[in-house]
C-alpha cells in the first residue's frame, strides 16, 4: 500500500433532504445533505445527472455557476434553480478563524 496523509475519518449523523419539482416543463430532483462538515455549507446533489457541490444561499445568487455545476440547457433554467436554492439553503454564519 503507498503512503498518504491521512486527512480526516469522521462519521456523523447528517440530516438529509429530498426535494423536486417541475419549472417550465423541466423536472429538477435534489439530494441536500445538511452536515457540520465543510463551514456549514450543505452538499447538494443532482439525482438525475449526479452532479453535485458544496452550496449556500448566498452561493445561489450565482446562476451562471449553477448552470455551469448543474449541465442546465438554459440561463432560464439556471435562474429559477437560483432562486429554488435561496428559499431552501440557509445561509452559512460566519465563524472566526473558519479557515
Amino acid at each position: 500500500m503507498e503512503r498518504y496523509d491521512h486527512l480526516y475519518d469522521v462519521s456523523e449523523n447528517a440530516n438529509v433532504r429530498f426535494l423536486g419539482f417541475i419549472a417550465e416543463g423541466t423536472r429538477h430532483d435534489f439530494g441536500i445533505v445538511f452536515t457540520h462538515k465543510f463551514y456549514g455549507k450543505p452538499l447538494v446533489i443532482c439525482m438525475q445527472t449526479g452532479q453535485s457541490t458544496l452550496l449556500s444561499s448566498e452561493d445561489a445568487v450565482n446562476p451562471e455557476y449553477l448552470q455551469k455545476i448543474f449541465r442546465l440547457n438554459t440561463e432560464n433554467e439556471a435562474q429559477t434553480l437560483a432562486e429554488f436554492f435561496q428559499e431552501y439553503l440557509p445561509p452559512v454564519p460566519f465563524e472566526e478563524n473558519q479557515y
